[in-house]
């Protein structure tokens, strides 16, 4: 069955990834588009509770799963995104040596002009599993375009996010670059989109985020105050890739 003709796909590792990141992107881009919950499946039946799952109040991993889907819907909707979820659970309730699931098959399936969005890999595994089976899956030069978004609140706490400066920064910065440095070691790289919300545009993504409110208190934790205003999360960076894996390293450029 050939997949709907979307302009843009999302790939969201996680239920809440998308909103956190480009929201507002998906805002000013023409739709239709979708957001596709990587790690979106079921976790086994009878499974407890995962640390994560555990730690934002679920009994089990099944209920935590229901809970999600819900809200990922509501999200998705806030977002204008038809909602599509990938029959991989979540980290904690799979084998993570084995490839994801249903991902090269959604891709091979689009449309060579839809703009697929990648998330950077930026300090978190499942991410990095995503963006290198994903980039490798659109290495075809007669595909759909590839394209890397910062992976929101990770990359929001580098200092001058949401300036001139801000790609300059994650690139040398210890903590939170390695996954820039990674990927532009691979790929030519040029930023594609600046975003930068207004407070129509902020009022619209937090409205969506929110949504993921089963997950909120735990992010903060690691996070902090992310979704404060002004915060990191009013700033969305997105770079388009050149197809070839082979092309030289390059630093991409503020």
């Amino acid at each position: 069955m050939t997949s709907p003709r979307w302009r843009t796909v999302v790939l969201s590792p996680h239920f809440d990834d998308a909103a956190l990141s480009v929201a507002g992107l998906l805002g000013r881009l023409d739709g239709p588009a979708a957001v596709v919950t990587v790690h979106g499946g079921a976790p086994p039946a009878g499974a407890p509770a995962s640390w994560w799952d555990a730690g934002c109040g679920f009994a089990t991993a099944g209920e935590a799963h229901r809970v999600r889907l819900e809200e990922d819907a509501r999200a998705c909707a806030l977002m204008g995104a038809d909602q599509l979820a990938l029959p991989n659970a979540d980290s904690p309730y799979r084998d993570g040596g084995a490839p994801l699931a249903g991902l090269d098959e959604l891709l091979r399936e689009l449309h060579p002009d839809t703009r697929v969005l990648v998330p950077l890999g930026t300090n978190q595994p499942d991410h990095a599993a995503v963006r290198d089976q994903a980039l490798a899956a659109l290495a075809d030069p007669a595909g759909p375009r590839p394209y890397v978004y910062a992976d929101l609140p990770y990359t929001g706490a580098v200092r001058r996010w949401g300036t001139d400066a801000a790609v300059e920064r994650l690139t040398v910065d210890p903590a939170y670059g390695g996954a820039l440095r990674e990927t532009a070691a691979r790929h030519r790289m040029r930023v594609a989109y600046d975003v930068r919300l207004d407070d129509a545009e902020w009022a619209a993504k937090r409205a969506a985020i929110v949504c993921h409110g089963s997950q909120l208190a735990a992010v903060a934790v690691g996070h902090g105050p992310f979704l404060r205003r002004p915060g990191p999360l009013q700033a969305e960076l997105v770079w388009e890739l050149e197809h070839s894996a082979d092309t030289p390293a390059h630093t991409p450029e503020p």
